[in-house]
């Protein structure tokens, strides 16, 4: 054993211990912390959200109520017009006269002679003319050819024999014989295809022909007005007819060229009842189809005047005397045919005032602006639908995200707000 000097001392000493109590508070000091900065970031988003779900709502409200300030426009409009309309029928009506009846009698039997000439063609338009002559043929308006206007022979007239067999002759027996529809929809229902695109001689224009015993055979043409590019300039000032203001020919002094009757687009008649409102786009026939065949295609009177203005001559040119000069260095000679396909002759003229035709016309018009305002109606009443189902919608996402993030919202967005606070972005 160790003598008890060399033994070791052992003296024990106590180690500075810390005391585990503040590590503890600290740690559970910063949990609501952290529990106090997510809850403030989750309270934030849907404050975010919140805003971006008002702010769409406002803008739908706003567009629901554009529409309908714009509907509610659009029907003062309408009212207006079928006012002035009521009023037009009644003056139109105490222009009629007897005497408005006999002098067009001539006119008549010149355009039924045209009528009976062309039925006897074995053509579209003789079968449309037969459609338009029968009344008896239940077919006459169905829908192959109620878009059909007619046929290009009987759209317009002139009043000179010889003037209507050059102009016939110029623009050829097809292009005379060819029907007039407004739309390409029109033009659609006139023929119907297979699936190897052979013809359904069973529907369309060809059933129709079947069904009262005219087979189609050959080609037909048919004009699309709506599709024909119109004349987009001015027109002659107060004139009832509507003729186009173009630029008469010119001599380096100044002077029209001798003979110089006019522009064939403008020598035509035209009903009243085309002169407006024939195209979609409120046009009239003759700066769509009658612009579309002559442009500005000029009538001298003897084929020497013709040939001395030949540097004027841009689009062709007819002479009375039976030229044709179908467009600069291009010459039609030997003899004229003798045209049976014609315009109708005007042989008398009405008794009735020009303010009659300008009442009319003025007619005609409001007529089409009343139809143009009944499908902008039913467009903004459509546009108007979808933004109110779009604000439901959107109203109906609003209420659910409320809900779902009630714990987080603000008070001032919490769901349970008054009914008042609920109707805040109601569409009126």
């Amino acid at each position: 054993m160790y003598p008890p000097h060399d033994r070791m001392s052992i003296q024990t000493k106590g180690l500075p211990v810390q005391n585990p109590m503040p590590i503890r508070s600290l740690c559970t000091a910063a949990a609501p912390k952290v529990e106090m900065e997510r809850a403030l970031s989750q309270e934030e988003a849907v404050v975010s959200s919140t805003k971006n779900y008002q702010d769409d709502l406002q803008n739908l409200g706003l567009r629901i109520k554009q529409h309908e300030d714009h509907i509610k426009s659009l029907r003062t409009q309408k009212n207006i017009i079928e006012d002035s309309i009521l009023d037009l029928k009644v003056t139109i009506g105490k222009y009629h006269t007897s005497t408005e009846s006999e002098t067009k009698k001539e006119d008549t039997r010149s355009e039924e002679e045209i009528f009976e000439h062309l039925v006897e063609e074995k053509s579209a338009a003789g079968l449309i003319c037969q459609l338009k002559a029968r009344h008896d043929i239940p077919v006459s308006h169905s829908p192959p050819v109620k878009d059909v206007l007619g046929i290009v022979a009987t759209l317009g007239y002139l009043d000179d024999e010889n003037l209507s067999r050059l102009l016939a002759e110029f623009v050829g027996k097809e292009a005379m014989l060819a029907l007039v529809c407004k739309t390409f929809d029109g033009i659609k229902a006139l023929e119907l295809y297979d699936k190897e695109g052979a013809i359904n001689r069973s529907s369309g224009l060809h059933g129709i022909g079947s069904s009262v015993g005219r087979t189609l055979e050959g080609r037909f043409r048919v004009i699309c007005l709506n599709d024909l590019r119109p004349y987009d300039g001015e027109f002659i000032a107060d004139d009832p007819q509507r003729r186009l203001d173009l630029l008469k020919p010119k001599l380096p002094g100044g002077d029209i060229p001798r003979g110089f009757v006019g522009y064939a687009v403008n020598l035509v008649h035209i009903d009243n009842q085309n002169l407006f409102c024939v195209t979609t786009s409120g046009h009239g026939l003759r700066e769509t189809l009658f612009y579309y065949l002559f442009s500005h295609l000029q009538v001298y009177r003897t084929r020497e005047d013709m040939q001395q203005a030949l540097p004027f001559i841009n689009d062709g040119a007819v002479s009375l005397d039976g030229g044709i000069i179908r467009s600069p260095g291009v010459f039609d000679l030997g003899n004229r045919e003798d045209a049976q396909v014609k315009f109708p002759r005007i042989s008398g003229k009405s008794s009735l005032p020009e303010s009659y035709y300008e009442v009319e016309s003025s007619l005609k018009s409001k007529k089409w602006n009343q139809e143009r305002l009944v499908d902008e109606i039913r467009r903004e009443q459509s546009f108007l639908d979808q933004a109110k189902f779009n604000f439901e919608i959107k109203k109906k996402e609003f209420v659910r995200f409320l809900a779902q993030s009630s714990q987080y919202a603000p008070a001032q967005y919490a769901p349970a707000q008054s009914p008042a606070g609920r109707e805040r972005f109601a569409p009126r």
